[in-house]
């Protein structure tokens, strides 16, 4: 490794990281801190990747350093983790000597990227009607059809897909993938819900497959 080597990958690395930064802000929800960890990661692992090249053992070491990186994060969203592998491949391109072939790779990933958002392509028809329903309800109570009234009252659709039991027994949490009818009657199915349920714990979030998460 030459020191001309080093600085062209490096600054290839980081060129590239921010033109990937910019392409994943595009119409996408994002924090700083994800931005600035995009924009440096081709970087980083160009760095690794040169240091290591030649090293079997080296290389087994920084496998393994990676493989813990994966337990002390939280959980991301699909986009998230698409960019950051995107980014990892950015940077194993240019620490392995090839910068032409990272830009070229950038480029392409990037206009793909673009043309998806662009597109309606894949996007589910009454997706922002679906939600998961999670509902807390006494170990007393019959959950099999107690609700079935109100969620044909609200819903097009509703399947229950886990049954958890909670403080020693005593509760149980029924988990619920409903589509609403209406996207404003939410509110009014919770309250007649608390009816049943003795006022207990009711939650309705996004679908893990429709926020993104993995």
């Amino acid at each position: 490794m030459t020191l001309s080597g080093f600085c062209v990958s490096l600054a290839a690395a980081l060129i590239l990281g921010a033109v990937l930064t910019v392409i994943y802000t595009y119409k996408n929800t994002y924090t700083k801190s994800f931005a600035v960890t995009l924009a440096l990661l081709p970087a980083i692992v160009s760095i690794i990747i040169m240091m290591v090249s030649g090293s079997l053992g080296a290389g087994v070491a920084v496998a393994g350093t990676f493989s813990l990186v994966r337990f002390r994060s939280a959980p991301g969203t699909a986009k998230e983790i698409c960019a950051i592998f995107l980014a990892m491949a950015v940077g194993l391109a240019c620490g392995m000597g090839y910068p032409g072939f990272a830009a070229l790779f950038t480029a392409v990933m990037g206009v793909m990227s673009l043309l998806y958002a662009k597109l309606s392509v894949w996007e589910k028809k009454g997706a922002d009607l679906c939600r998961t329903l999670r509902i807390t309800v006494p170990e007393d109570l019959n959950y099999a059809g107690a609700f079935d009234d109100l969620f044909s009252k609200y819903t097009t659709a509703a399947r229950l897909t886990k049954v958890k039991t909670t403080s020693l027994g005593s509760l149980n949490k029924l988990t619920y993938d409903i589509t609403l009818r209406e996207a404003n009657t939410e509110k009014e199915l919770i309250d007649e819900l608390r009816c049943r349920n003795g006022n207990l714990e009711i939650s309705a979030a996004l679908p893990v497959a429709d926020s993104g998460a993995l």
